[in-house]
């Protein structure tokens, strides 16, 4: 621990350019760039996907109609889906379809969602 205490304390008193020097003569001797990661990311084409739209776990719900004739046992399927919701709210968001009916769930349970909305007749969106 003593002698790289002692090589820090040496490096820091190189110059600016002499720091400079060092840098490029490792780089040469180890076959390694001290080019900093993010330079690379900028350096993306625009046209390329960033990952973490590919990789999204984050959904939203949306019921965008349902026909008349299945709004009762769609009511039904809002009511099991998003916990809590009274028979009221329920029909209030069917009946103004389209409406999210659950906001950045993880993508198993909006998944999950989407089955029972459509099974129940809803046509739904994840987003």
């Amino acid at each position: 621990m003593a002698d790289i205490n002692a090589l820090v304390e040496e490096l820091s008193k190189l110059t600016v350019l002499e720091a400079a020097d060092l840098v490029k003569q490792l780089e040469t001797k180890w076959g390694v760039t001290a080019a900093a990661p993010v330079a690379a990311a900028a350096a993306a084409p625009a046209g390329a996907a960033a990952p973490a739209e590919a990789a999204k776990d984050t959904f939203d719900v949306i019921l965008a109609s349902v026909p008349a004739d299945k709004k009762i046992g769609v009511i039904k399927a809002v009511r099991e889906v998003k916990a809590g919701l009274g028979l009221a709210e329920a029909k209030a968001l069917v009946e103004g379809a389209p409406k999210p009916v659950l906001e950045g769930a993880p993508k198993a349970e909006a998944e999950a969602a989407k089955k029972k909305l459509e099974d129940a007749g809803g046509k739904v969106e994840l987003k």
